[in-house]
């Protein structure tokens, strides 16, 4: 019998487009206070994304089935076609008539700063899927900057499920109070972020990273070109990245890409630092290519990125 993989989270059009210079180099620090600035770029490109996307994607070329917990806009078409040549099931994805499908305009300048404008459209309303029939002892789930709504209603019923859970609350930080992050991430197996948004957890509930680790299982902590951090409260290990095989292209996406490695590398039983290189290794793929599902590997080429970065 197969594991079961919810992902909750957000399916958004990514509108990725390419700045040719540093976004520092035209704001002027004096005057933040009334910004009015205009970056001209060099192209745009439309990809699927947004956070349950690209996690159900990386797991899909992984091997599994995960079950998209998210909602999708009235021109959800062009998406679903692309799920279906992908073979990355929809069947759990609520269409929300009356709105667009949520949409992400994001600008990359040549140091891989990126500025992103945000239109939520569908994913202002819940889900409403039911997961109460899932089996705590074959099933895990990633609750991913989505619907606030959603990622506490999840985190709820996977508590009190049984089902052990991934809690990623990244993009959706500002939306949260002291409070009600604090309950969410309570329990979660693993509380994954990068360096920044870790810092405003910690800023957010008035935690730091020890009190948060008497909360959850682990903390994993992405890095960019850095690795990333497995902490638990026996201690701390870095991973380092995976080798890549071009020069990297976009890094939007990786950490979703990183997340399905994780996600994978846990399904199979392996201890948490070497899920984190399996979720490197995925985010290697993904860093090549522009667009967050624009990248592909057979098992075989991930194998052979897995031996190449670090060996056995």
């Amino acid at each position: 019998m197969p594991s079961s993989i919810f992902v909750v989270g957000s399916l958004a059009y990514d509108r990725i487009m390419d700045f040719p210079g540093r976004f520092a180099d035209h704001i002027m620090p004096d005057k933040i206070h009334v910004l009015n600035v205009s970056f001209t770029v060099n192209s745009m490109v439309e990809r699927p994304g947004g956070t349950a996307g690209n996690i159900a994607y990386a797991l899909t070329l992984l091997g599994e089935q995960p079950t998209i917990v998210a909602t999708i806009g009235h021109d959800y078409h062009r998406y679903f076609k692309w799920m279906d040549v992908h073979r990355v099931s929809h069947t759990s994805v609520r269409i929300v008539e009356e709105e667009f499908t949520a949409s992400a305009y994001i600008t990359t300048d040549q140091a891989d700063n990126q500025i992103t404008g945000f239109n939520p459209g569908a994913m202002k309303h819940q889900c409403h899927y039911d997961v109460v029939a899932a089996d705590p002892k074959r099933s895990l789930g990633i609750i991913a900057a989505g619907n606030v709504a959603d990622m506490a209603h999840y985190s709820d019923r996977f508590r009190a499920l049984g089902v052990p859970f991934i809690f990623d609350p990244a993009q959706s930080l500002p939306a949260w109070d002291k409070a009600e992050l604090a309950r969410c991430l309570a329990g979660a197996r693993v509380l994954v972020s990068n360096d920044y948004e870790l810092a405003m957890i910690c800023e957010k509930t008035g935690l730091d990273k020890a009190a948060l680790l008497k909360r959850v299982g682990a903390i994993v902590t992405t890095r960019g070109e850095h690795g990333s951090v497995v902490a638990t409260e026996k201690g701390e290990s870095v991973v380092g990245v995976a080798k890549l095989e071009r020069p990297p292209v976009d890094p939007t996406g990786a950490g979703d890409a990183y997340r399905g490695g994780v996600i994978k590398g846990m399904l199979e039983g392996k201890p948490l630092e070497e899920a984190a290189r399996m979720g490197s290794v995925c985010a290697s793929f993904c860093v090549e290519v522009q667009g967050t599902q624009a990248y592909s590997f057979s098992a075989e080429q991930f194998q052979a990125r897995h031996r190449a970065s670090y060996g056995g």
